[in-house]
């Protein structure tokens, strides 16, 4: 009875009991024991009965805790040992062993490569990172824009096997997929790269048009060539030792067959048609079939069109597809937009906060006087904002094509609108205004004289003011040969006698920002002389300058200032370039400049990312000091309110507007000597006898890169170059367009429109008193 009353008393609490010790016990197999005693209670509880059972656990999980702890181990390195430099790659994503996602391959034959392999590429090149094309022709003439690999042997599974090893070989460590196809063959390239982004690269994939070999099982399947096939790098990388053996034991009269045969001999792979939930589909087109008459699901979902007979077909399929592609993304536009107004309710703003056109960012707003965004006023025969300052020039060029184009929208918007009630016919144009706001694009005002003519015939004068927007497309980088940082520029210093003056200004500071900093660069003095100057008996008119070339030569050891003499009568910068170029190797880095040029280490760096061997001349444009006795000091810190910066004014050189980048000038530029040399010879061939000195006479080194040479010619502003105020000396012996540039680029250094107003009224003032 007292047992039972007992339990009786206990079993509410059982439970209990049971939760406590099962709590315990989870915590001993949970909870480290280096937390001390007295941390736990049901440590406290069960360490009097198990105390060196709990020791010893203790001790076990202290010294298993030590293994994790992190050690830091001091670097040491010997010094008896060279020290080698770690060498860096050049971009991050080699360094993490990214890859790009698709390479396509075509091929081609002696026959199609300038037809059929030329229309694959330009209508698919622009979509790829990378398009090669493989033929079994031994010295293939390559189109233009085209890079053709050529193995020397037309047989189809020699060509596809050694495609395949040239693949592996070059590219296996930079591609996740391979498409291999035929030149015959249109692929839908925005879809394929959609397809491969969809896919998952760490697997063997044989993906492609299923077809089945003649007299062979059915799981037996290679992918046809004509509809293109992808591969997988995994897959390339498991089939390339076996390629060997697979062209001497296979034999077939076609590539795609002897790919798929040596897949599922070698490896027991086969092609599909569909993975991952991924469908790879295509369209035979039949013979003398219209592509813009083509409705079918299958023709309009297809990634590759098969078989294309030749280059217009290619086009016209290219032309349908991209239609649909138009459409559907037109269709998509107006889903986002419809989504963006049901949205906008709900938020604070409501239908206030809708921005023109939907999707696209807000108007900039300005947030001072200085800084809102000005109209250019034009008409359908002048502008109102000229670039050289005049208030009215022709609208021609680029700029007329863009007006017309934006009339022409306008109008065609308008008639979809109000079409069939009111079809629309332009008069002219009344009033046109456009600016260019960063975060939006060109914007357009228009005011329109139309004729409105309705369904019954009945017509009338309207005059209706439109908005239009040409929106920013999407930004993309270009891709630009490679260059470095560690080139030696060779700078070119042309003197003439007037100029030895100022000479020792710009070797002292060749010396701080150059010598000082260790720059790889080397300075050549080209000391032009005059007919009568330095001859016998006559005073040599560079004394001082060969004497600073030479102090400095001795304050700074190992330093070699070379310099040239030449007697010419007319100087012409082109005529001195050829005496400096023969001088030099044909991969000198050449940076042309001035007596007023100060070079420093970014300048420097600067002309060697922007000048490219075969590709690009820079020509920078300096910042030109106003004269000082024109231009206001800038004021101290704290007096009032600044001023605003004159139009091409520095805004980092204080807002008094000390300057301004001289548009006007060119006489400094960095090239290469290989393509100065090309663009000479360009001219001595276009040029020749008595047209060529006069010529020679009236151009500059840019003017010879501008006419002569097929490179990129960069023209950008240099805020590293800063120029003291001075008068250049503009000769009469030079062409007319330069003597206009020289004097303009004087008059317009002497000081801003409001300093030069100042300076009048001022003169006035004292005049009159």
């Amino acid at each position: 009875m007292r047992l039972s009353s007992v339990l009786a008393l206990l079993r509410p609490a059982l439970p209990l009991i049971l939760g406590l010790s099962l709590g315990c016990s989870l915590s001993l197999l949970r909870v480290s024991w280096i937390q001390g005693e007295g941390d736990d209670p049901c440590v406290e509880a069960l360490g009097e009965a198990g105390g060196s059972q709990s020791l010893d656990s203790r001790t076990q999980l202290d010294q298993s805790d030590e293994d994790f702890k992190p050690r830091i181990v001091p670097y040491y390195r010997d010094p008896n040992k060279p020290y080698k430099k770690v060498l860096r790659t050049r971009y991050i994503q080699t360094e993490l062993g990214s890859r790009e996602r698709l390479l396509v391959a075509v091929l081609t034959s002696r026959a199609t490569l300038s037809t059929l392999a030329v229309a694959v590429n330009r209508t698919v090149a622009h979509h790829f990172p990378r398009l090669l094309y493989f033929t079994g022709q031994r010295g293939a003439r390559t189109p233009a824009g085209m890079q053709v690999v050529s193995h020397g042997d037309e047989r189809p599974a020699w060509l596809m096997s050694e495609t395949l090893r040239h693949l592996h070989t070059h590219f296996g460590a930079d591609y996740d997929w391979f498409f291999i196809m035929q030149d015959d063959t249109y692929v839908q390239a925005p879809r394929l790269a959609a397809l491969a982004g969809h896919l998952s690269i760490n697997q063997d994939l044989y993906l492609g048009r299923a077809e089945e070999f003649i007299g062979a099982s059915e799981q037996a399947r290679y992918c046809h060539g004509g509809f293109g096939y992808l591969l997988s790098r995994s897959l390339l990388l498991r089939l390339r030792p076996h390629l060997d053996g697979c062209r001497g034991d296979i034999l077939s009269a076609r590539p795609d067959e002897w790919l798929g045969r040596c897949l599922i001999d070698s490896l027991g792979i086969g092609c599909v048609s569909q993975h991952q939930g991924q469908q790879y589909r295509s369209f035979e087109l039949a013979k003398n079939r219209d592509p813009e008459t083509e409705r079918s699901l299958a023709f309009l979902s297809a990634f590759a069109v098969h078989p294309v007979s030749e280059g217009t077909l290619m086009y016209r399929l290219h032309k349908r597809f991209s239609a649909l592609e138009l459409e559907r993304a037109y269709s998509e536009i107006e889903q986002l937009q419809a989504q963006i107004r049901n949205l906008t309710a709900l938020t604070p703003e409501g239908e206030a906060g809708l921005s023109w056109p939907l999707g696209l960012p807000a108007p900039f707003t300005p947030h001072s006087r200085f800084e809102v965004l000005g109209w250019d006023y034009f008409t359908e025969q002048h502008t109102f904002s000229c670039a050289d300052g005049a208030p009215k020039c022709p609208l021609q060029g680029a700029s007329r094509a863009d007006v017309g184009d934006a009339v022409e929208t306008a109008l065609e918007q308008l008639n979809r609108r109000y079409q069939p009630r009111l079809r629309f016919q332009k008069q002219r144009l009344l009033n046109g205004y456009r600016r260019f706001d960063p975060a939006r694009g060109m914007e357009y005002t228009l005011d329109l004289l139309l004729e409105a003519v309705t369904q019954r015939g009945h017509r009338r004068a309207l005059a209706r003011r439109v908005s239009l927007l040409r929106p920013l497309s999407r930004v993309e980088i270009l891709p630009m040969p490679y260059v470095t940082e560690a080139t030696r520029v060779q700078l070119v210093l042309p003197l003439l006698a007037a100029e030895a003056a100022a000479a020792p200004a710009f070797l002292e500071a060749f010396a701080a920002g150059v010598l000082e900093p260790r720059e790889h660069a080397l300075l050549t003095l080209l000391l032009v002389y005059g007919p009568w100057e330095g001859g016998r008996g006559a005073p040599d008119p560079f004394v001082g300058v060969k004497a600073a070339a030479a102090e400095l030569e001795r304050r700074y050891p190992g330093t070699r200032l070379a310099w040239l003499a030449v007697r010419a009568e007319a100087p012409s910068q082109v005529r001195l370039m050829d005496v400096v170029s023969k001088k030099h190797p044909v991969d000198t880095l050449f940076f042309l400049a001035t007596v007023w040029t100060r070079p420093g280490p970014e300048v420097l760096n600067r002309c060697r990312m922007n000048a490219i061997s075969g590709w690009q001349a820079f020509f920078p444009v300096h910042f030109q000091e106003f004269n000082p006795a024109l231009a206001p000091q800038r004021p101290p810190s704290g007096a009032g309110p600044d001023p605003p910066s004159p139009p091409g004014a520095d805004p980092a050189r204080g807002a008094a507007g000390g300057g301004r980048f001289d548009r006007q000038a060119s006489a400094e530029g960095c090239f290469y000597n290989a393509d100065y040399l090309a663009a000479r010879a360009r001219l001595a061939a276009d040029l020749a006898g008595q047209e060529e000195e006069e010529a020679l006479e009236g151009l500059e080194v840019m003017d010879v890169f501008l006419r002569f040479s097929g490179l990129h010619l960069f023209r950008a502003v240099e805020p590293g170059l800063v120029q003291k105020f001075s008068l250049r000396d503009c000769s009469p012996r030079l062409s007319e367009e330069l003597y206009h540039r020289c004097r303009l680029s004087n008059l317009e250094g002497l000081g801003a429109r409001a300093q030069l107003a100042m300076a009048l009224f001022e003169q006035e003032q004292a005049n009159s008193t």
